[in-house]
Formats: structure tokens, C-alpha cells, sequence
């Protein structure tokens, strides 16, 4: 069950903003404790900013309260990450198929410029660019398609399962694998196909789901 808390201020949007993109980065890991006081020298914020900033962060499922020990961040499990997988599949399958109705000329420029910005970061070994260039299509999708809601639920289900994703970016021939699954889309959209490009966002999620199971199992074999 989580807090519930008036919608944050100006000051506190700044510092949930800022806390969400040191979990999403990596600088504070799974379990580790966030202490008040730490944080507010951290980030240059008030101890009150800092609670409700992390109360807002509970409720989007990145931080978890321990009674007495305070807050830290929650780690997620394969399990839980497939089921994040299984969301987004839904929600970005629509957003592809709004996207392909809406998109622009202009539009369809620059997404044709992020598939081969990411065809040449695959060829050339650049794995870390090329898992942020992943990140800025999936995040113009959800900007084109024009349905904030869908957006906001899965910019907060990035960050509970950004460490599975990452483990995922970085797994050995994976790029090679999502990379026509990215083009796919790509050309869908700017085809103005939305069913096409429902189904390619479909396939893309299903490939990830497979993937992210399949990395756990090397990570932690099954011994009879």
C-alpha cells in the first residue's frame, strides 16, 4: 500500500526528477539505503523536499520504506520484470499504432535518422550509445503518439526495471537482435501503418521478454 501525498511542487518535482534519474543511472543500486540528509546535501534541497520527493517515488515503485531503517531502493525481480515487459508491450503496441497515425513529415525525418544513427552505433561495437539511442526512439514514440497517458505509465515502468534492461543492452549479440526489431517499427510508423506497427511493437516487447528470461537463466542455472 502506498502514502498518498498532495501533487508535488515545483521544488519537489526537481528533486523527485533528480533522485528517479540517479536510480535509473545506476548511482544508487538495488537495496542500498537513501538517507535524508545525504540526499538533501546531495541535491541541494530541503529535508522536507527530500521526504516527499521520496514518498513520491514510493508510489511510482522505484523506492520501497522499511519500518524503522528508513527508505531504500527497491530491487526488482526477473519475475517482476517480465510482467513490467508484458505491460509495456500492451501500452507501447498502442502508442506505435497512434504514433503511425500522427506522425509528421518532419517526424518521420527524424526517426529514420535515429534508425541509422543506430544501425551504425551496432556496427561499430557501440553498444552504450547504441542502448541510448534505444531509449530516445521509445521515448519520440511515445512524444509522437500523442497519448500522455500511456507515456507516463511506462516512463515509471523504465525506471522499476531499468537495471534488467541494462543487463539486457549490454548481453553479448543482443544489439544485432533488437536492432531490425527497432527498424521494423521504424518503418511502420513513417508508413502511416498503425496495425503494422502495433504488431512490430508486439514482436519487439515479446523478443525482450524472451531475452531478459534468458539471461537469467545463464546468470543463475537450474541444477536438478
Amino acid at each position: 500500500m502506498t502514502e498518498s501525498a498532495p501533487d508535488p511542487q515545483p521544488g519537489e518535482r526537481s528533486a523527485v526528477a533528480a533522485i528517479r534519474d540517479a536510480i535509473v543511472r545506476g548511482e544508487f543500486v538495488p537495496n542500498q539505503r537513501l538517507v535524508e540528509a545525504d540526499l538533501s546535501d546531495r541535491f541541494g534541497a530541503s529535508r522536507a523536499t527530500v521526504r516527499a520527493a521520496l514518498i513520491e517515488l514510493t508510489n511510482e515503485g522505484l523506492i520501497e520504506r522499511v519500518q524503522n531503517r528508513g527508505a531504500r531502493v527497491r530491487a526488482v525481480s526477473l519475475e517482476e520484470a517480465v510482467e513490467i515487459s508484458e505491460v509495456r508491450m500492451m501500452l507501447e503496441s498502442l502508442c506505435a499504432a497512434k504514433a503511425a497515425e500522427r506522425v509528421s513529415d518532419a517526424e518521420v525525418g527524424e526517426l529514420r535518422e535515429l534508425g541509422e544513427r543506430m544501425r551504425a552505433a551496432v556496427a561499430g561495437g557501440d553498444v552504450v550509445g547504441y542502448s541510448g539511442l534505444n531509449q530516445r526512439l521509445h521515448r519520440r514514440i511515445r512524444e509522437i503518439s500523442g497519448q500522455r497517458t500511456a507515456a507516463q505509465v511506462l516512463e515509471r515502468l523504465r525506471g522499476q526495471s531499468v537495471r534488467h534492461q541494462f543487463r539486457l543492452a549490454m548481453r553479448p549479440g543482443r544489439p544485432q537482435v533488437s536492432l531490425p526489431e527497432h527498424l521494423a517499427i521504424i518503418d511502420a510508423i513513417c508508413a502511416h501503418r498503425p496495425e503494422q506497427a502495433a504488431e512490430a511493437a508486439r514482436a519487439h516487447l515479446g523478443s525482450v521478454i524472451e531475452a531478459l528470461k534468458a539471461a537469467d537463466a545463464e546468470v543463475s542455472p537450474l541444477h536438478p
